[in-house]
């Protein structure tokens, strides 16, 4: 699964049987608190996604605002904001044909 930006809210609603969010316990990122400020309009949000994300159990990470930064766990793939749409694309073609990013 590959998840960019604020794409990582979706993962949010998944649930395992007992209730537990399956995504716990893995390492991603999505747009940072500071990339979320950056935005005139982020203090009308009920929640910025970095928090909800190490609130349900993630082990969030962010790179530098603003720059490239993509994160893999597993079969998760994420890029932290719309500036890492390329390098996320190149990691997941690299990864499946086998090659050396």
């Amino acid at each position: 699964m590959a998840l960019l930006c604020h794409a990582p809210a979706a993962a949010l609603a998944a649930k395992n049987p007992d209730g537990s969010w399956p995504f716990a316990g893995y390492t991603m990122t999505g747009l940072s608190n500071i990339e979320e400020r950056l935005n005139p309009f982020a203090w009308k949000a009920k929640w910025l996604l970095e928090d909800r994300l190490k609130e349900s159990g993630a082990n969030y990470t962010a790179g530098l605002p603003l720059k490239s930064n993509v994160v893999v766990d597993r079969n998760l793939y994420t890029g932290q904001n719309p500036g890492s749409s390329a390098a996320l694309a190149r990691r997941i073609i690299s990864d499946l044909s086998g090659a050396k990013a």
